[in-house]
């Protein structure tokens, strides 16, 4: 027999069953403003039965706050309630409110409550403007109506309208900058992130503390909000709050970030599916993205509107600057209210003026609206305008203020009207596992790179490359190949060869000379390439370096594609770029340089011997007598002395030359010329998964390898030199962790215990949830003499020793291995050699024994 439920059994399961039945027709019709209306209604029902099952309606007022106060409660958000008592409870009020809050956590809801009369209420409130925002938005539940009005009304009369809008613009300032940053682009923050639900809060907040309504049909009749503008803000509001409840209903708790976790669930949710070019997760983040967009445009000329209805007092200061603009109190506006619509030339005008006046801090509210609405003015016939091509030409030619200039025109939406392949990347995430922006975030990062390069201001923070920018003539086709570089990302395809194609169609309308059109064009289609070059070839090898200076041509090529690897590079992660890469390119500049200056040719003779005379000079320096280098020299042939720069030579015969014929393996360590990670040179008595022990040691030891070169002597020694980093987060003194690889290596390189790999550990939550294919690419090398063995794969921990095992089982050696991590993605190259190569089947088989590994 099953036993009566009890009250509290019953109310547990009614608002369950409401919930469930809510969500049903949520899933069934999407309907997110009805979802949270009739939400925050059931639980209005819930808690006014047992406010007066507890006897409490004469006794206290219940009020919800909040979210909840307007009405919107999402699926697992805090209920959140005011219990206003009266001056001076009784105990047995307190002790009813006490079991009535119990009561609500034991149905299930999560409650954020506060207990105050009505003067602690007034007290709070004056002293803290969050408490304040709490209450502004509020509704009764139960109880007596009179003290709830009355604490109202002295709330109103106490509210002082230019403290609060200043006291939320300040806050949404600070936020702003605390959820501006890797992690929430990668995965917002839909309440909290720029461009979320709380930038909408924040208007209506300051629009109802200032009498002005406080919803957006108040504010369209205020004249503070255009129908249109109204549409497409609660169109966006809309996509924000059904993103919100799919996260809440599909991880059955409160979670307001998209995070990777349920990216593709929520997409599915939306009726999106993976096609060729995008996964559903990147056409929802552009769609988030977008609406977020839309939020932060409008919140950004709503908030001036308000601030001028709300300072209607302060004088109107205005400065005359052309027919078109005025200065109005620091902020640039327009003279006509319809100047767009008369004179439509006059939209990137405004933009080149602003640039100009760098002593004005943005556009007038009514400047911003015009704007706003002027943007349907740029069409075919407005970009094929000879004046509107010259005004965007010369905002690249500006001295100063570009980058600035293109981030408004990004946010107001007018550089992807003008230029519509960029308008389809606006909010595009590339799940590709190291850039962490979307693309028109990404490219706009890029254009500021360069451009902070040329400023003297920046000049201490690569003085090489300033001194290369401020040489450089007609520097705006460097910030045009920047904004076309990955304009065609998203399409399918090779992005760079379709990015060529806008470019040269962009180059030729807007007039540029025939050789700055062929080099943007060309900067385009090869902006990947330098970077390739350098981290996964041998850049010391003068026939690589030789290959290079055939492609690059001239010194202004060069320095062109220099210049835009390093600033493609720094934006695509703050993680990404770091000292070693930046000496390679560099390195590689360098070389390539003189190879142009040569006439285009190298002589290999005298480029080894230059070399040679290089490194002796190093030992003299270390006070290393004449000849001393000989004996290590006279065991190298010329692929040692093409593989390596003069100062990994020097250091080598100055490590080596006392004793070339050692029993047992030599470890020897050192900061790496850029103090980023460590060289760790290996010589010893060469033998089978030597390279494998190698890395497998640094995999248990959390070291990670970027750069191996592997070379054995005439007299059968190994003579290998790596690149490491440090472990993240390590703290200790570099010369303890060169003395504990010197001896621990040495030891692990001794023994003739069979080889042990390294435990996996644990992959990204990024890779997890967008993991990569791994490919394997083997092929002869230019010279036909070894093979180049390419791997992409998700990067985890212990990856670069499963491979070096599986050449090692395959009887394979390594001449070189160059180790690239773009964030949780690694791209590794390796030089190899050996008798499997050269057969189909056994080439085959290693080919399917690498996937394996890479999968693990």
């Amino acid at each position: 027999m099953t036993l009566a439920a009890t009250p509290l059994q019953r109310w547990r399961q009614t608002l369950a069953d409401k919930r469930q039945q809510l969500a049903e027709a949520y899933r069934a019709d999407r309907d997110a403003p009805a979802f949270l209306r009739h939400y925050s209604q059931a639980v209005d029902q819930a808690l006014a039965e047992l406010w007066r099952e507890q006897g409490l309606d004469e006794l206290a007022t219940l009020a919800a706050v909040g979210g909840y106060g307007r009405g919107q409660l999402f699926p697992s958000s805090d209920v959140d309630i005011l219990i206003l008592l009266p001056d001076q409870p009784s105990s047995e009020t307190n002790d009813k409110v006490s079991h009535f809050i119990g009561l609500m956590w034991d149905i299930g809801l999560e409650i954020g409550h506060s207990v105050r009369t009505t003067d602690e209420c007034l007290r709070e409130a004056a002293g803290d403007i969050t408490i304040e925002t709490n209450l502004l938005e509020n509704r009764l539940v139960a109880g007596p109506a009179e003290p709830w009005r009355k604490l109202m009304t002295r709330l109103e009369a106490q509210r002082d309208p230019l403290a609060f809008f200043e006291g939320k613009t300040l806050e949404q300032q600070q936020r702003h900058t605390r959820h501006f940053g890797v992690s929430n682009n990668l995965e917002p923050n839909l309440k909290e992130s720029p461009g979320g639900l709380r930038d909408l809060h924040t208007i209506l907040w300051i629009s109802k503390a200032a009498g002005l309504g406080d919803n957006w049909d108040s504010l369209v009749r205020r004249g503070i909000l255009t129908l249109a503008e109204a549409r497409l803000i609660k169109h966006s509001e809309e996509q924000l709050q059904k993103l919100r409840i799919d996260l809440h209903l599909l991880a059955r708790r409160r979670e307001d970030r998209l995070i990777f976790d349920l990216q593709q669930q929520v997409a599915q949710a939306w009726g999106l599916a993976d096609t060729p070019a995008k996964r559903a997760s990147e056409q929802l983040m552009q769609l988030y993205f977008r609406a977020a967009k839309t939020v932060n445009q409008l919140n950004g000329i709503l908030l001036p509107n308000l601030r001028g209805r709300i300072y209607s007092q302060v004088p109107r200061v205005t400065q005359h600057i052309n027919e078109y603009f005025h200065a109005v109190n620091g902020m640039l506006g327009i003279r006509e209210v319809n100047v767009f619509d008369k004179h439509p030339h006059a939209i990137l005008e405004a933009f080149l003026t602003l640039q100009r006046h760098p002593e004005l801090s943005g556009f007038a509210p009514r400047m911003l609206r015009a704007l706003w609405h002027g943007r349907s003015q740029i069409n075919d016939r407005f970009r094929q305008d000879p004046r509107n091509r010259a005004t965007f030409m010369q905002i690249f030619r500006e001295p100063a203020g570009l980058t600035r200039t293109l981030r408004r025109m990004n946010l107001y939406g007018i550089l992807g009207q003008y230029l519509p392949n960029f308008g389809q990347i606006v909010g595009q995430m590339q799940h590709d596992l190291f850039h962490v922006y979307t693309v028109d975030e990404h490219i706009l990062m890029v254009v500021r790179n360069l451009r902070r390069f040329a400023i003297s201001a920046y000049n201490h923070e690569y003085p090489f490359l300033s001194r290369l920018i401020n040489d450089f003539d007609r520097p705006e086709v460097l910030y045009l190949a920047g904004l076309f570089h990955d304009i065609a990302k998203g399409r399918g395809g090779d992005h760079s060869q379709l990015g060529i194609v806008d470019a040269e169609a962009f180059c030729r309308d807007h007039g540029l000379p025939p050789e700055d059109c062929e080099l943007v064009a060309w900067l385009v289609g090869q902006h990947l390439t330098m970077s390739s070059i350098a981290q996964k070839q041998d850049i010391y090898d003068p026939e690589t370096v030789q290959r290079f200076a055939d492609l690059a041509r001239t010194p202004r090529r060069l320095a062109a594609l220099y210049l835009l690897t390093v600033a493609d590079i720094r934006g695509t992660s703050p993680k990404v770029w770091n000292t070693w890469k930046a000496k390679l390119l560099e390195d590689l500049y360098h070389a390539t340089l003189r190879v142009l200056s040569r006439g285009g040719e190298i002589d290999l003779a005298s480029e080894l011997e230059a070399r040679k005379n290089q490194a002796r000079a190093q030992l003299r320096l270390h006070a290393i007598p004449d000849g001393a280098e000989a004996g290590l020299w006279a065991q190298l042939d010329t692929v040692y002395f093409l593989r390596h720069e003069a100062k990994e030579i020097a250091w080598h015969a100055r490590v080596l030359n006392r004793q070339l014929s050692p029993d047992l393996p030599q470890v020897r360590a050192r900061l790496a010329d850029d103090h980023e990670g460590l060289q760790v040179l290996i010589y010893s008595p060469d033998k089978p998964e030597l390279f494998a022990r190698a890395c497998a040691f640094f995999g248990r030891t959390n070291y990670s390898i970027a750069d191996a070169k592997v070379y054995t002597t005439r007299h059968g020694y190994a003579l290998d030199t790596f690149h490491v980093f440090v472990p993240e987060h390590h703290d200790g003194d570099y010369r303890d962790m060169i003395n504990f690889i010197e001896f621990e290596l040495a030891a692990a390189l001794a023994t003739d215990q069979p080889l042990q790999l390294p435990p996996q550990g644990r992959i990204s939550r990024h890779l997890k949830h967008f993991p990569i294919t791994p490919q394997v690419s083997i092929r002869p090398d230019d010279r036909d003499n070894d093979f180049i063995l390419s791997i992409v794969a998700g990067d985890r921990p212990g990856l670069l020793a499963r491979i070096a095992k599986v050449l090692a089982d395959y009887r394979l050696n390594v001449q070189s291995a160059k180790i690239m991590t773009l964030g949780s993605r690694a791209e590794d190259s390796f030089q190899i050699s050996g008798a499997a190569l050269k057969d189909d089947k056994t080439s085959l088989a290693l080919e399917a024994a690498l996937i394996a590994a890479l999968r693990v």
